[in-house]
């Protein structure tokens, strides 16, 4: 039998909780201890998570949830950002949704799906936004040893014109 423990989030208190028993078909319960294993959690923090998942996903439209290297992550459906990349770009645009939504070249639904999504849940995405700022190349080199350093066509002509001669 799985209980239902507290929700946690990796840096961030843990939630009240109810325990709440639940019966699983036999593989069922398989796949659900392979998925903790594989992250590192209990079956009963994984069963908890996909149920909150869940609740989320039928809560708010073109939400999904995917694992990253900076862990998982609310993102919209169908398309490559986490919500926090959004909420992102809403503010460079200083919140104008339609021209965040042309820059994306998504209907504006999807947009206002990420910053309904933000608004509920303020604390997860100012947590990512806060963790993104704080992140330099050589942090993100560790994380993701392929990434490449790369400057704009203009900047690297002004950077070799400073450059002494060889």
């Amino acid at each position: 039998m799985l209980t239902m423990s507290a929700i946690t989030k990796p840096r961030t208190k843990v939630l009240r909780s109810v325990v709440l028993s639940m019966r699983l078909p036999v593989e069922s319960g398989k796949r659900l201890k392979r998925l903790a294993n594989r992250h590192g959690w209990t079956a009963s923090d994984a069963s908890a998570r996909l149920v909150e998942e869940g609740l989320r996903r039928s809560e708010f439209a073109f939400i999904d949830f995917r694992d990253s290297a900076a862990g998982r992550q609310a993102c919209i459906q169908g398309q490559t950002l986490a919500v926090w990349e959004v909420i992102l770009l809403v503010r460079s645009y200083h919140g104008d949704i339609s021209a965040v939504a042309r820059h994306l070249r998504w209907p504006a639904a999807k947009v206002e799906a990420a910053v309904n999504y933000a608004a509920a849940f303020p604390a997860e995405i100012e947590e990512a936004l806060a963790e993104n700022e704080a992140t330099d190349f050589e942090r993100l080199k560790r994380m993701l040893p392929q990434a490449m350093e790369f400057a704009p066509k203009e900047a690297a002509r002004h950077r070799h014109a400073q450059a002494p001669p060889r």
